[in-house]
């Protein structure tokens, strides 16, 4: 198996009938998703779409995600997920550097977008999904109930790029990871291998997005490739997921530290009535798992949370603890087979056992980022993927993360470049200058704080700079606080000085909003 259509293509005449993917009170079988997704495809190349082009897609988790992701990879194309929380400044800078031929999105995203969409002379056609649309846009239902189902003959090589997956660069000058679909395949080999996962299993899907890596690549083509059951959870109810683990007799779950987090605090403060017991795995990954959350994760769920590393130029998965618990605490585990993980200085000399530098990665990572060969340059030397993040090897190949690299900020999983947030501040008539951290936050693990110098003269509240900033990024990029200062602490070399701030951070002692996050993940 080589690529992405021959993984659909088996699992539906392996699995039939077997439910793939269920939502609510729909789903679709293995057969049906090949069916439908085969009908995307060929609507695809009837409306022009050709091996090689790009289709972008803003939309939340659904089955027309699913279908839409196969029928553009089915003909060669290149899928660009993007979320549907990014605002139009956002949404024009990566479709500027993606350039699709077609953007497939939710009827209220494309409305929103509607006014500036005529400026992307690269776009031909625009897909509307869901209701409450205008004539301006291609109908999916009807487009879809007007194509045929017959598989498309389209010839794929398994180093064509399957889809480019916007990684943790700014968004002012995004960066596109090249995953192609052998890495994909492979990855979801090594997935299922490291999760000892198979057709028994039946995986939640929560508060994780298919447009990120450990949702589609991790979670969706892990369990399709193994002919597992995959349960759509909408909304961001802990109830509600609670209570389809017990209905479904769920096997797997998935999450960030944010949403384990929550759970614990539900568990701690009001009990768990739910029937759990056919959880086999809880997993966690995107951003830090403390020990003292997977502690209390054991204590109230019975089940190790079990953490692993890996990111989006990696596709996903690269290391798994034992899954009987025997790991080591603290590490992320072992490289799963596939993987090579080295430790090196700035030097790139490899490190001596627990002694910390940067992780670089040899397996199934990306081409390379999309129309940027300098930082591909940076990113990839001889084979080896440079992560950015620190971390250490013990003499058994225990992987430890120590910190990152890259001055990132990681909320709730999700990866926030400071220049994107500071890019909007400047754009603020009353700010002189702007700098944003991240400071710890025992639920979220980090949130941004934005330190701010008004113009001489002007005034502004903390509301009034959030309330800007609202209107020009994606909400969870948004600064928790504003802090007023008179002038920003530089280096000797006259860059902002982070590490004060984060003292300062600290020393304002922010304090998580648990009882606000209690029921819903935001």
């Amino acid at each position: 198996m080589k690529d992405l259509k021959q993984l659909l293509e088996e699992a539906a005449g392996k699995y039939q009938d077997k439910a793939a993917v269920v939502l609510g009170h729909g789903g679709l079988s293995y057969a049906g998703l090949d069916e439908v997704s085969n009908k995307v495809a060929n609507a695809l190349l009837s409306i022009g779409v050709k091996r090689g082009d790009r289709v972008a897609t803003l939309l939340a988790n659904s089955l027309e995600f699913i279908t839409i992701f196969f029928g553009i990879v089915k003909i060669g194309a290149v899928a660009v997920p993007l979320t549907n929380r990014y605002k139009l400044d956002e949404v024009a800078s990566i479709l500027g550097i993606a350039q699709p031929k077609v953007l497939a999105g939710e009827s209220s995203c494309l409305e929103y977008l509607a006014p500036i969409l005529p400026g992307f002379k690269y776009l031909k056609r625009v897909i509307a999904v869901g209701p409450g649309h205008d004539d301006q846009f291609l109908d999916y239902d009807d487009m879809v109930a007007g194509s045929p189902a017959h598989p498309v003959t389209t010839r794929l090589e398994p180093e064509d790029t399957a889809l480019i997956a916007f990684t943790s660069g700014p968004t002012t000058q995004p960066r596109g990871a090249m995953i192609t679909h052998r890495s994909l395949v492979m990855e979801a080999a090594i997935s299922a291998r490291g999760f000892q996962q198979t057709a028994e299993d039946i995986e939640m899907l929560f508060a994780l997005p298919l447009h990120h890596m450990f949702g589609l690549a991790g979670l969706l083509l892990t369990a399709l490739s193994q002919g597992s059951t995959v349960i759509m959870v909408p909304g961001f109810s802990l109830s509600h997921l609670l209570e389809a683990i017990e209905r479904e007799r769920a096997t797997i779950f998935m999450g960030v530290p944010y949403v384990h987090a929550l759970l614990v605090d539900l568990a701690e403060k009001e009990g768990i009535a739910n029937d759990l017991s056919s959880l086999r795995l809880c997993g966690s990954a995107g951003a830090p798992l403390s020990t003292d959350l997977a502690r209390r994760f054991k204590k109230h769920f019975g089940l190790d949370l079990i953490d692993f590393f890996g990111q989006t130029e990696a596709i996903c998965h690269v290391t798994c603890p034992p899954l009987d618990g025997t790991g080591k605490p603290g590490s992320v585990g072992k490289a799963l087979p596939g993987w090579e993980i080295k430790v090196i200085d700035d030097d790139d000399r490899e490190m001596a056992p627990n002694e910390p530098g940067e992780i670089v990665l040899r397996g199934p990572i990306m081409r390379g980022y999309y129309n940027d060969p300098r930082a591909t340059a940076a990113a990839i030397k001889g084979g080896w993927l440079h992560t950015g993040d620190i971390g250490s090897l013990d003499e058994d190949g225990y992987l430890y993360i120590v910190g990152r690299k890259k001055d990132m900020i990681i909320v709730k999983g999700q990866n926030i470049h400071p220049c994107d947030i500071e890019a909007v501040l400047q754009d603020h008539p009353q700010i002189a200058e702007a700098a944003v951290v991240g400071a710890p936050d025992t639920l979220r693990g980090e949130v941004v704080v934005a330190f701010v110098r008004l113009r001489e003269g002007e005034a502004a509240t903390a509301e009034d700079i959030r309330h800007f900033c609202r209107d020009h990024m994606a909400n969870f990029k948004l600064p928790r606080q504003v802090i007023f200062v008179d002038s920003l602490p530089k280096t000797a070399a006259g860059k902002i000085d982070r590490d004060k701030l984060r003292e300062q951070c600290s020393a304002a002692s922010m304090v998580s909003l648990r009882e606000h996050d209690m029921q819903r993940v935001e």
